[in-house]
C-alpha cells in the first residue's frame, strides 16, 4: 500500500524572523503544535546538527517519546528558508517508526507561506499500515493543518494557542453533546420505544387521534435525528445554536401547556430546556472564529 507524504501550506501575515522564532524555538513550538506535548533540545557542539527529544501525551497516562535531528538549514537569496528534519521513536506502541520532512518559509507578497511535507515508516507491519492509511495518517494530517492555523492566528491576532485549543475542544464537546441529545430523543422515545407521554403530549396539544399523534411523533423524531446530524457537518453551527435558543423555550412551553403537571415533574422540561438554552448560548459564543484545518492547502 503506497503512502502519500503529508503536505500542509498556509499563508501567514508576519515577519519571517518572527515565524522562524515561533517554529524553531522548542518552547514556542510546543505551544501551538498539537502533535507534541514537550520538545527539549539536547546540548550540541558547534557545527553539529541540533538533536532534540519530544513527548506526546495520548491519554490515560500514556505518552510517546521520540528523538529528532535538525538535518539541515538553507537560506536562499530570494529570502526563503528551509529546515529539514529527521525523526523517530523506539517505542513499539507508536505508529511512526522513523521519518523525514521539511519546513519551508516562502515569502510571497505581504505574507510568508509556511509549508511542511513529511513522510514516515510505520510499525505493526500489515495491521500498522492499514491503521496508518485509514485512521492515523488522516488524523495527523488534520492535526498538522489545525496546528498551522493556530500558529497563524497566534502571530496575526495575538491569540494564545492554549486559549484557541480550549475554545476549539470545548465547542466540539458541546456540539457532540447536542448531537447525542437530538439523536437520542428523536430515536429512543419517539421511534424505537414509543413512550406514552410522547403520544400524550401530542394528543393533548393538537387534539388529534392517538394513531395520528404517533405518526406525527415519529416524524418529529426523524427531524430531530437529522438536525443532530446537521450539527456535526455544517460549518455554520452558530445559526443552528440561534435556532436552538429559540426552539428550546418553545418546546418547554408546549410540554407544559400539554400537561401543566410537568412543572412539578422531577425531570421538568422547564429546567431541562433552560439548561439547553444556556449550553446553546455557550456553543454560539465559542464557535466564533474557531481555528480550522480547512484554512490550509493540503495538496502540493
Amino acid at each position: 500500500m503506497k503512502t502519500k507524504p503529508i503536505y500542509v501550506e498556509i499563508p501567514i501575515h508576519t515577519e519571517i524572523d518572527r515565524l522562524w522564532e515561533a517554529t524553531q524555538n522548542p518552547t514556542k513550538h510546543a505551544q501551538w503544535d498539537l502533535r507534541f506535548t514537550t520538545i527539549t533540545y539536547r546540548p550540541k557542539k558547534e557545527g553539529e546538527p541540533q538533536h532534540f527529544t519530544y513527548k506526546t501525551k495520548i491519554g490515560f497516562g500514556i505518552h510517546i517519546a521520540g528523538w529528532g535531528k535538525n538535518s539541515g538549514e538553507a537560506h536562499s537569496k530570494d529570502g526563503s528558508r528551509t529546515s529539514s528534519l529527521h525523526f523517530g521513536t523506539d517505542q513499539a506502541i507508536s505508529i511512526i517508526r522513523e521519518g523525514r520532512g521539511y519546513w519551508k518559509y516562502q515569502p510571497e507578497a505581504d505574507a510568508i507561506h509556511f509549508i511542511t511535507q513529511y513522510n514516515y515508516e510505520v510499525n505493526g507491519e500489515k495491521f500498522g499500515k492499514l491503521f496508518d492509511h485509514f485512521i492515523f495518517r488522516p488524523l495527523i494530517g488534520w492535526a498538522t493543518a489545525l496546528s498551522f492555523d493556530v500558529l497563524k492566528r497566534w502571530l496575526e491576532k495575538e491569540e494564545k494557542p492554549s486559549f484557541q485549543y480550549k475554545r476549539f475542544f470545548c465547542s466540539w464537546i458541546i456540539t457532540f453533546l447536542f448531537f447525542f441529545i437530538w439523536t437520542y430523543h428523536g430515536l429512543v422515545p419517539k421511534i424505537i420505544h414509543v413512550h406514552p407521554e410522547e403520544i400524550g403530549m401530542m394528543t393533548n396539544l393538537l387534539r388529534v387521534h392517538p394513531e395520528l399523534a404517533q405518526t406525527l411523533t415519529a416524524i418529529i423524531g426523524i427531524g430531530e435525528i437529522l438536525f443532530g446530524g446537521l450539527l456535526l457537518v455544517t460549518p455554520r453551527k452558530r445559526r443552528l445554536y440561534i435556532f436552538q435558543m429559540i426552539a428550546f423555550p418553545i418546546l418547554a412551553l408546549s410540554a407544559i401547556l400539554s400537561n401543566p403537571d410537568y412543572v412539578a415533574h422531577p425531570f421538568s422540561p422547564l429546567t431541562f430546556n433552560l439548561a439547553l438554552v444556556v449550553l446553546s448560548l455557550l456553543g454560539f459564543l465559542l464557535h466564533k472564529d474557531l481555528p480550522t484545518a480547512k484554512s490550509c492547502k493540503r495538496k502540493k
